[in-house]
């Protein structure tokens, strides 16, 4: 469900607020790879979380160039107890890193992003995705 005021995926992940500096125009194939109909966007992150802060918003701003409906995109908060994270869908998936994004297609995981790659989040499940 979208958060009308902010037009983003309804999630206690601040984190998720879509850049305004992210710019489209130059991440082209990135955002064509990324709104792929039959794609299912499964996001892993905590507003506590250095890493989160610096990437999640960037993404987030890639899936809405993409025009990737919020009903495919699950934002999972992620809270750390007794230094352990716990949060929907943390065992289910294996989460240890955050942020994790897990990309599936027919409900089959084709791509996932654990923590930190060499290219942004967004870049990097694009490529995944196209190979």
């Amino acid at each position: 469900m979208a958060n009308a005021e902010t037009d983003t995926p309804e999630s206690t992940l601040a984190t998720l607020q879509p850049d305004p500096t992210w710019s489209a125009d130059a991440h082209e194939e990135t955002v064509d790879a990324l709104g792929a109909d039959d794609l299912t966007f499964r996001i892993w992150g905590g507003d506590w979380c250095g890493d989160c802060r610096q990437q999640l918003p960037a993404f987030a701003a890639a899936l809405k160039a993409a025009g990737v409906p919020n009903e495919r995109i699950h934002a999972h908060a992620v809270e750390r107890v007794d230094g352990e994270k716990v949060g929907d869908g943390v065992e289910e998936y294996g989460i240890d890193l955050i942020p994790t994004v897990v990309v599936e297609r027919d409900g089959e995981e084709i791509a996932r992003f654990v923590e930190s790659e060499a290219r942004p989040i967004a870049v990097y499940l694009a490529e995944e995705i196209s190979e």
